[in-house]
Order: structure tokens, then sequence, then C-alpha cells
């Protein structure tokens, strides 16, 4: 579980995948910065990926997220995806029986029947109904412990697919659409028209509309995104990894000031629909990384915001690269529980508690 860390020399919770402690990443940046440069190149070699956003002069700009790649002729982007206007996307999707295990479940009408009649079945869980989960193989960041990181690996790549093909999966007891990956930012466009295309087949009727990102998106997306879920009753749920630059970079391999600009903008808008919260942040407690020193400051900026956004702590699980670490204890979550309280947050939700160690790695 923990080791020394070659910086500091403390026995830290440390994975192999970064290589220095989370303290050293804050507070020693730049004698930790080539620990983390290694780790992110050998991350992306794994996957052979672009080692870093794509800039030939040549190139065409694309705009969708933070990266602000240009690519070259015959190349690809950051997220491994070739110039183009993105309405065919590398994409599955599925139907889940609600209520599901999303991170919005305890505050949305799926979940607990919020916003009834007007955007739920219910007043209260919408058993007998399902949510159309659609899956973007496809990503603007490079998670570390990414959950879902098979897609890259398993096989060959699936061919694009354009939104049509994607509303005929939407029947009459499909009440949401959830966007996710990988992340739907890259091939956003594709979401929007699919989006819209499945609202425009099924007037009259309740058909929310959901996007789980990592915030990275150009602001002409995100505002069309915001559009689509607040006129459907849908949820944009906003996955807050780190506060830490350094920290948020090492662990995901790109800048966390686009998501926290795209976050607020989404807040201000809050308090249109009060029935239904528009916007849900979660964070992932990583042992040894995010803890209270990052749960705090991203609590207090959203509760800055509006106190009234709800926020979801979800316990973390040994996955992709940082298998070596242990799965978040009950104390951790305990600890990041109160500490998003005490930053003045109304509504915080334990996610995830079957993945709990009972014990604790302080002591």
């Amino acid at each position: 579980m923990t080791a020394p860390c070659p910086l500091c020399g403390k026995e830290k919770l440390l994975t192999k995948a970064v290589g220095v402690c989370a303290e050293c990443l804050r507070n020693h940046a730049e004698e930790a910065k080539p620990f983390v440069e290694r780790a992110r190149l050998r991350s992306r070699r794994l996957f052979r990926l672009p080692g870093a956003p794509p800039k030939a002069p040549e190139g065409k700009p694309c705009g969708i997220c933070v990266h602000e790649c240009r690519i070259p002729e015959g190349g690809v982007g950051f997220c491994a995806l070739p110039w183009g206007d993105r309405l065919e996307a590398r994409v599955s999707w599925y139907h889940d029986p609600l209520p599901t295990n999303c991170v919005a479940d305890f505050v949305c009408p799926g979940g607990t029947g919020a916003g009834y009649p007007r955007y739920a079945h219910k007043c209260g869980p919408e058993y007998g109904y399902k949510n159309l989960a659609v899956f973007y193989e496809a990503c603007s960041f490079d998670c570390l412990y990414c959950q879902n990181w098979h897609y890259r690996v398993d096989g060959p790549r699936r061919e694009p697919v354009g939104p049509e093909a994607l509303v005929q999966a939407v029947d009459a007891r499909t009440s949401c659409i959830c966007f996710f990956g990988g992340d739907p930012t890259p091939q956003l466009p594709h979401a929007l028209r699919a989006a819209e295309l499945a609202l425009e087949a099924n007037p009259q009727r309740i058909l929310r509309i959901c996007f789980e990102t990592n915030g990275s998106m150009s602001r002409s997306l995100l505002a069309h995104a915001v559009e689509l879920a607040l006129a459907s009753g849908g949820v944009i749920k906003f996955d807050l990894k780190a506060w830490n630059p350094l920290v948020h970079y090492a662990l995901t391999g790109a800048p966390n000031d686009r998501t926290l600009e795209n976050f607020a903008w989404v807040a201000e808008k809050f308090l249109l629909r009060p029935e239904v919260p528009l916007l849900v942040a979660s964070i992932l407690l990583v042992p040894g990384y995010v803890d209270v020193a990052e749960v705090g400051p991203l609590a207090r900026f959203i509760a800055d915001l509006n106190p009234q956004i709800p926020l979801s702590l979800l316990a973390f699980h040994p996955n992709c690269l940082m298998d070596d670490l242990p799965c978040t204890s009950r104390a951790h979550m305990e600890r990041c529980v109160r500490a998003a309280k005490e930053a003045g947050l109304a509504h915080v939700h334990a996610g995830n508690p079957h993945l709990l160690w009972p014990g604790d790695y302080e002591g």
C-alpha cells in the first residue's frame, strides 16, 4: 500500500503510475514535474496515443476542447480522432433499467422522481423505465485510473456511425439519454445532433438529455448541451478530478482551468430550473491523491457558486494504470464528506459505498 516517495522520502500511499506523492505534487511542483512528464509519456505510449496535443503549423484547428489541437494531414488529435466535423462517431449504446448507477441518481428524476410530473413518470424512482446509455470511444483526458480504458485496446476500433442510428434505439420506455464515455467531448457534435433528433422524433413526452463529462469542451458546444438539458429535464454532470493543477495534470494529462471555468458558467444557470438540478458535481476519491486537500477547495469553489449544487463523492477501486492503490477507505470517505459539508454544500452524497474499504490508511 505504501512506499517511500523518491522526492520527500516519506512513506506514502504511492502509485507507480505517477511516481511521486500528492504532497510533493502540491508543494514541490518544479521537482515533481519531471516525474509527472515521464508518467504521462508512458501512459500515452502504452495506448499508442499522441504524446501531446498536436500543434502542427499547417494543421487544421479542431477547437472542440481545451487542447486546441492543430491536426496535420493524416494525423489525429490528443483524443486519437482525426480532424472533422464529428457528426459521425465511434460510439455504442445500451439500455439500463432505472433507477441506475448514474452519478446524479440521488437527485435526478430517474432516481428520485424530481420534477414530477413534467420531467418524471413517477413521484419516485422510475421503476419500469430505462436510460439509453451512450458510450463514446474517445476522451479529451487520459486518466491513469480510467474505468473504461478497455475500448482503447479491445480489438479493432468501431466504425463511425451517424446520429440517426442512435435515435432508433429510443423506445417507449426510454425516459432519458445519457451521453458519457470515454467522454462525449471529442464527439460532442454527434451527441448534440443525436439529442436533437431524438427529441424531434419523440415530441410531447418525457425524454431527458443528460451529459456526463470532464467539462473540457468549447463554450459554444457546452451552451448547446445546457440548452438541451434544461429544456428536457436533464442534468449536466461534471467530473471534477482535482483542484491542484499539477495533481490534476498528473492524474489526467490535461489542465483543469477550462473545466472549472465551464462549471462556473453552468452554475450561473442553476436557478433557471429549480425542480431538477441542472448541474451535479462528482469527485473520485483516489487514495493518496484526491483527499481532503483536494476535496475541500473544490467544495468551497462549488459552494461559492451555489451551495445547493449537489456533489457526489465516489469511491475508487484499482483500475487501469493505478491498480496498485487500495479502494477508498470508509474513513477517507467520511473525512471528505465532512470537509464538503463544512465548505457549505447542502447536498453531499457518498457514492459507490459497496467499494469502501472498512479500514483506514492513516494508522
